[in-house]
């Protein structure tokens, strides 16, 4: 075992047990009393909690520290954002059997769509979006993609070379559609879901990240229409629990709204078709021709 292996599994808190006990490292009275085992082999400290790093790692020692991290895991790993740690890890490599919570991808992969991360063998940015529009639903990939992209700046261009290569690959048609509606403005899962939500209901597919200022404030109103000047913001719980940030919104909205926008506010308990009633209206009063 390398160097590196043991400092990926040390910190990451997931070991072999037969390699542990092989190096002296544990005793089999320390493995059973002071672990629990988490995949055949793999075990983790019985007082640590699971994370994302931790599944990530014991499946990459369940494959005999052979498999290549891919989709969410990937892009978890990329820096991507809203990646549960209940998320089953994929891996790339000619692996059977997965046990629970690993799912395991027998496709080809290239050399060059790979990178070393920290000792872990993960499919570039380029990849992973590629893997993540073809294995999952539209909704959920667009969210995983928006996330990825907004940490690496990747752009559906950057994948179109793969989908060249990988004709006849399954999914390969259906990913085009989740890599066209990536967009790295989306600062949440709920904003890609908003974003969504409009496009299919044939409005005009609104800009993200919107900047506007008085030449003294600047905000960055979360997605919508700069001609007409309309925007939407979805209002999570942080404007509510965070005093200072309560106060600063107050401040920002009264800007953005002396400077002639139109901001429609989204919660949670907001009904898609309500949601987009409230759009359409509003660019109505601002657009001349009548929106479909």
């Amino acid at each position: 075992m390398s160097v590196v292996a043991l400092i990926i599994e040390r910190v990451a808190g997931v070991v072999l047990g037969s390699e542990s006990i092989a190096s002296g490292m544990l005793t089999r009275g320390q493995l059973r009393w002071n672990y629990r085992q988490i995949h055949p082999n793999v075990y983790l400290p019985k007082n640590a909690s699971r994370s994302l790093s931790d599944n990530i790692h014991a499946a990459w020692l369940w494959s005999g520290r052979r498999a290549i991290i891919a989709g969410r895991a990937a892009a978890a790993l990329h820096g991507a954002k809203w990646v549960d740690k209940f998320t089953p890890i994929e891996v790339v490599g000619p692996f059977h059997h997965p046990p629970p919570g690993i799912i395991v991808r027998r496709e080809r992969i290239d050399v060059e769509d790979l990178v070393d991360l920290g000792g872990l063998l993960v499919t570039n940015p380029a990849r992973t979006a590629f893997d993540l529009a073809r294995h999952l639903p539209r909704a959920v990939a667009v969210a995983h993609l928006d996330a990825l992209s907004n940490v690496t700046g990747l752009t559906a261009a950057e994948v179109n070379p793969l989908i060249a290569r990988h004709r006849g690959t399954r999914g390969v048609r259906k990913c085009q559609i989740p890599l066209s509606l990536m967009d790295g403005g989306a600062q949440s899962p709920k904003e890609s879901w908003l974003r969504l939500v409009l496009i299919d209901a044939g409005l005009p597919r609104p800009v993200t990240q919107i900047h506007v200022t008085d030449g003294r404030r600047v905000a960055y109103l979360d997605l919508g229409w700069e001609q007409p000047m309309v925007a939407l913001e979805y209002d999570g719980d942080h404007h509510r629990t965070d005093r200072r940030q309560y106060v600063k919104d107050i401040h920002r909205s009264e800007m953005v709204h002396r400077l002639g926008w139109h901001v429609i506010k989204v919660i949670n308990e907001d009904r898609p078709s309500a949601v987009i009633q409230r759009a359409r209206d509003a660019l109505a009063r601002r657009l001349a021709p009548r929106l479909p």
